[in-house]
């Protein structure tokens, strides 16, 4: 079953349950549409194509694009910063941001900085210590290697082995916090740890980091999914109070979880979620026995009114990640629509994709382990 409407919502960096609602969260944030106006602006420098997330509209809310481009069209270039928050393996919503930064990298030749928050795992997750998080760092960082970033330009980050140099740039981010602003921010109350209340200093560190390091302002970009947005929003209101630049901000839309399209997945109900590391036939079970369909009750219904791809999980996860072909992409909505394709087929489709891409990225994960010191930076 879907998710249920009347279920009380939650919306926070650490939590989202209940439908989300994108057109509010964008009026809500403050945040801008990605219009046509900005995607021609975008092709002209990315040789007149655009990543089928920006296509399809995965992703779908910025602050401040065209800024980043008008800097980059006056020779200032961006760097770019997003990252993960290690409390599990990783999971396939995680590395659609991940996927789209590569291709913002390529396109625009630029230095990309990537966080492994050990520390604000530890500091929220009741069950975790610190060598439970800083081990899932270490593992998550190998997906990021796989992805096929260059170490030559990639930096991956682990908080607790950067403590030295996080530490003396979040000290004056935090001294412009108000504790009321942050419980605002996040719906903390008085039973949050001090380690939580101080966090977000530490996550607005890589947007000034080039900036730090070089002496002068470099633009930051940073692309992820919109549950993160309260913790840039604050640095976009502190930043320029220290001298920097806001950090400009592209957003994309959650895998939803196999249950429903509404949602986001989520490490904590592995029945819901597909991560890097499941077997061909892990992939095979939790699909066909737990993903939502938008197909009718039964065949001879489903041949004469159609299936409805825009509820269908597996549908939305081939839209989402796992058919970048936009003519295969429509032949296969087209056939559902229509009722000539079934929703067990629908299914077929996505785990065959699915299997064939988790393969590659499990080889390529392989042997990103003896890379793993090439992009990993400490002080």
């Amino acid at each position: 079953m879907g998710t249920n409407d009347n279920e009380e919502s939650v919306f926070t960096p650490w939590e989202v349950r209940g439908k989300v609602d994108y057109q509010r969260l964008m009026k809500e944030f403050g945040t801008e549409p990605v219009n046509e106006k900005l995607l021609n602006r975008i092709k002209k420098h990315t040789s007149g194509s655009l990543h089928f997330m920006l296509r399809r509209g995965i992703f779908f809310t910025h602050r401040d694009m065209n800024w980043i481009l008008d800097e980059y069209e006056k020779g200032n270039k961006f760097y770019l910063y997003t990252g993960r928050g290690p409390s599990d393996h990783t999971h396939i919503g995680h590395i659609v941001p991940w996927i789209f930064t590569k291709w913002l990298q390529e396109k625009f030749k630029t230095k990309f900085i990537f966080q492994l928050t050990d520390d604000e795992k530890y500091v929220f997750a009741d069950k975790l210590e610190m060598e439970d998080t800083y081990s899932y760092a270490l593992d998550n960082a190998l997906d990021i290697i796989a992805l096929g970033f260059d170490s030559k330009n990639t930096e991956i980050l682990i908080d607790t082995d950067n403590a030295k140099t996080f530490y003396k740039i979040a000290l004056p981010v935090a001294k412009r916090i108000t504790y009321s602003t942050v419980k605002s921010s996040f719906g903390f109350d008085n039973s949050m740890n001090i380690g939580g209340i101080f966090y977000t200093s530490i996550q607005a560190v890589p947007a000034i980091l080039e900036s730090v390091r070089q002496g002068k302002n470099i633009p930051c970009l940073i692309p992820h999914a919109i549950d993160q947005d309260p913790h840039f929003r604050l640095a976009r209101d502190v930043l320029p109070k220290l001298g920097y630049y806001k950090p400009a901000n592209i957003q994309c839309k959650f895998v939803p979880a196999l249950s429903g399209p509404d949602g986001k997945m989520s490490s904590s109900n592995p029945n819901e979620t597909i991560f890097v590391t499941d077997d061909p036939k892990s992939i095979k079970k939790k699909i066909n026995k737990y993903a939502f369909s938008g197909g009718r009750d039964t065949v001879s219904e489903h041949r004469e009114k159609g299936g409805d791809p825009d509820i269908d999980v597996s549908f939305q996860w081939l839209k989402i990640l796992f058919e970048p072909d936009d003519a295969k992409l429509n032949k296969i909505e087209e056939e559902y629509r229509s009722g000539e394709m079934l929703s067990g087929e629908l299914k077929a489709i996505l785990i065959e994709k699915m299997v064939k891409f988790l393969e590659d990225h499990q080889d390529a994960r392989e042997k990103a382990k003896d890379k793993l010191d090439d992009f990993l930076v400490k002080d």
